[in-house]
């Protein structure tokens, strides 16, 4: 394309540094905010009104930004189970169910342990916490590893898979808090047992304690991807599963190998969802709101490029926005849907971003426009 005495075209890139990716991204947030600035404008609030209420609000006021931290922590945990086979070249759209089944896999711990019994007598929690926390892993790993075996048996696609069993999961969750269910309410509210408060999740500095457990899974998976030979063998066969199958890699044992640690990670955001989040300590009515957020993992991984460290600030920015825009609807009598449609016009601005981390555009001269140069120069 010609302007001017300039051509413009697209190149692939050859390679993305992490300052490029970086740029590329935070550009697309700034597009992102001025798109949904419009919608601002047409409700006759001034957008940087709106914003500073918005930001306020999910990382500054004392009532919003422990809400923030605990979306946060949500968010990242169902980020990792997303990155860890994304690395691979699969997708795991399955961190929903598998975030159910650490929830199931924890209540039946609990039953186990006859919490749910009318003034049963409480277990320790020092025994019972660590036990929650392995039961929420497997529960995960346990979904994930049907579509990694799956995958890796009989080559059946993963997205398919994994939409399926999220479905399965939503339904069984239903099943058991619902009345007759082995995890109802006793008041019969459509909901599970309330976790004792005994077994909330322990409080660092009034954070959950699962936000260490987040960060250090983001810490080690860098670490795995940069530095082991199992992270070579992931990115290996990310890159082109046949070259990796020919140099000697499993193509059975690594599908089901991510499929294990990403439902192990979305299962410990089970956990999470319900002993760490004020208000809730209990599967909740409103479940399926959090197994739709869980999907914005998704987005997070794609914008972090599978970087586990540089998931951690976007996926702290899609937590504070949820929070923020809630909040703003609310405090500006706008419509309900607010954090929906800005999440939504981020995580579409985003993807859109994308193709500029595969292609660059350059500014070329034309012929004619150079040979004026050359021919100013010498006059």
């Amino acid at each position: 394309m010609r302007i001017g005495g300039y051509g413009i075209k697209l190149e692939k890139r050859v390679s993305l540094t992490r300052w490029q990716a970086a740029t590329i991204s935070i550009l697309a947030i700034i597009v992102a905010l001025a798109l949904f600035g419009i919608i601002f404008i047409l409700a006759g609030i001034n957008p940087f009104v709106a914003y500073q209420e918005i930001f306020s609000y999910a990382f500054v006021n004392r009532f919003g930004l422990p809400v923030t931290i605990n979306r946060f922590i949500f968010l990242l945990l169902c980020t990792y189970a997303f990155i860890i086979p994304f690395r691979a070249g699969l997708w795991n759209i399955g961190m929903t169910g598998q975030f159910y089944a650490g929830s199931l896999a924890v209540y039946a711990v609990l039953l186990a342990f006859g919490v749910n019994e009318f003034n049963a007598q409480h277990p320790s929690p020092m025994i019972v916490l660590p036990i929650m926390l392995i039961a929420a892993a497997l529960g995960g790993a346990a979904i994930g590893a049907i579509a990694g075996f799956l995958k890796g048996k009989y080559d059946i696609n993963e997205i398919v898979v994994t939409m399926m069993l999220n479905f399965m999961a939503f339904w069984l969750v239903s099943f058991m808090i619902k009345e007759g269910g082995p995890f109802m309410n006793p008041g019969g509210r459509g909901e599970s047992f309330e976790l004792p408060e005994s077994l909330f999740a322990p409080l660092v500095l009034d954070i959950p304690f699962t936000i260490f457990i987040a960060l250090a899974i983001g810490l080690l998976l860098s670490y795995m991807f940069a530095k082991t030979k199992i992270g070579y063998q992931i990115r290996a066969y990310g890159h082109n599963p046949a070259a990796a199958e020919y140099a000697g890699i499993s193509k059975f044992f690594i599908p089901l190998l991510v499929f294990i640690m990403g439902g192990a990670i979305a299962g410990l955001a089970g956990y999470h969802y319900f002993a760490a989040v004020p208000g809730v300590y209990k599967i909740a009515r409103n479940y399926g709101f959090f197994g739709d957020l869980a999907f914005y993992g998704i987005i997070c991984g794609l914008i972090s490029q599978g970087n586990a460290l540089a998931a951690i600030p976007i996926a702290l920015l899609f937590g504070g926005l949820s929070v923020g825009g809630r909040f703003v609807q609310g405090q500006l009598n706008m419509s309900f849907g607010v954090d929906y449609a800005l999440l939504g016009v981020l995580m579409i601005t985003l993807v859109a971003f994308q193709f500029f981390y595969r292609y660059k555009i350059v500014v070329l001269k034309t012929k004619k426009e150079a040979s004026r140069a050359v021919a100013h120069h010498y006059d």
